[in-house]
């Protein structure tokens, strides 16, 4: 026996039913599903205020706190060296001796003279006092030991001349002479440095002249030695403002007990002006859009939110946020370039 099926209305309801809610429901799912699949996976950092170093930079040479170059004073001929290159020297400390043959015969030929001349006074002093010898002879007398004596005075510096002293303790640099060389004033014999202490001049703007002072730390970097940093005071602020540049000249007094700067060396200066509280976020979350300054903001909704904000002061890594963020917002930081207003973003674990 044949059964007979019956479209009832009751049946097509049931059927328009749930086609509507299969319409409904499954293709959202699947585009959800779609949507977090494309979602740009970004990193975060919450913005917070926290201490910011206002500080000033500049670039500086070093040079030794005390520097000459080692000369002779006459012409002559060396006889003997008595240093090393690069030898480290007390002050007085004989380096170079000249000939001086001539000059010491010169020496002992006076003092000869001189003492022979002095008995001579002395014997006229005691025969005037019995008033066997005349007040002339006398006087006359004391003027040749006179002369005798400034000339052996004078004799004696040209000795002194001949032999070359280290006027300060330091580092020799490379010798330039040998034994046997003949010298004449201004040939150079070799460097003298004190390099316990260097010196470094660099210049700084006018508009921080304010918030310097003698004695204040600066930090000194070189590329000689990565890594590391020198603290030195702050010695002399120049008085007088380069009216071409604006700027200030400052003398800063860096310890060097290892000697590991040297005369010449560029260094990299940094002045903390001073330290404030405010609004930081890292320099890679800025967007620069012309002459504006975006950031992208993560809503609880996991979208981003371009957001114009105004920065302030800089430092190598962060950046100042004076206008435009508050404190707790999400401000991505890695994957901003993929990103536009309401784009969905998927938060990575930094």
């Amino acid at each position: 026996m044949a059964s007979h099926f019956r479209f009832t209305p009751i049946l097509l309801v049931v059927v328009v039913l749930a086609a509507l809610v299969a319409w409904l429901y499954v293709p959202q799912g699947e585009e959800q599903k779609r949507r977090q699949m494309q979602a740009s996976p970004v990193k975060v950092v919450v913005a917070s205020e926290q201490p910011f170093e206002v500080t000033v930079e500049a670039l500086g040479t070093a040079v030794a706190n005390e520097a000459v170059i080692i000369t002779a004073q006459s012409t002559d001929v060396v006889a003997q060296v008595h240093f090393n290159d690069g030898q480290l020297v007390e002050a007085g400390q004989l380096l170079v001796s000249l000939n001086s043959r001539e000059e010491q015969a010169r020496v002992k030929e006076l003092g000869i003279n001189l003492d022979e001349a002095n008995r001579q006074l002395s014997r006229i002093r005691n025969l005037a006092r019995e008033n066997v010898a005349s007040a002339q002879l006398l006087d006359e007398q004391q003027a040749r030991v006179d002369a005798l004596q400034a000339q052996l005075e004078v004799a004696k510096t040209r000795l002194a001349e001949l032999e070359i002293h280290a006027p300060f303790s330091g580092q020799l640099g490379i010798r330039r002479v040998s034994p046997g060389a003949l010298v004449t004033p201004g040939t150079q014999i070799t460097t003298l440095d004190d390099l316990h202490q260097v010196k470094v001049d660099f210049s700084v703007a006018e508009l921080h002249l304010a918030s310097l002072k003698a004695g204040q730390q600066v930090f000194a970097t070189s590329a000689a030695w990565p890594g590391e940093t020198f603290v030195g005071t702050i010695a002399s602020i120049d008085s007088r403002i380069d009216p071409v540049s604006r700027a200030v000249q400052v003398r800063a007094i860096i310890d060097n007990p290892d000697l590991r700067l040297r005369p010449g060396m560029l260094l990299r200066i940094l002045i903390q002006k001073q330290v404030v509280n405010s609004l930081v976020i890292p320099e890679s979350a800025i967007v620069p859009i012309q002459d504006n300054h975006f950031v992208y903001i993560v809503t609880p909704e996991n979208k981003a939110h371009r957001q114009q904000v105004t920065i302030g002061l800089r430092k190598p890594g962060l950046v100042q946020i004076s206008q435009g963020l508050k404190g707790g917002e999400k401000v991505v930081v890695e994957g901003a370039l993929r990103l536009g207003e309401d784009s969905q973003v998927r938060i990575l674990e930094n």
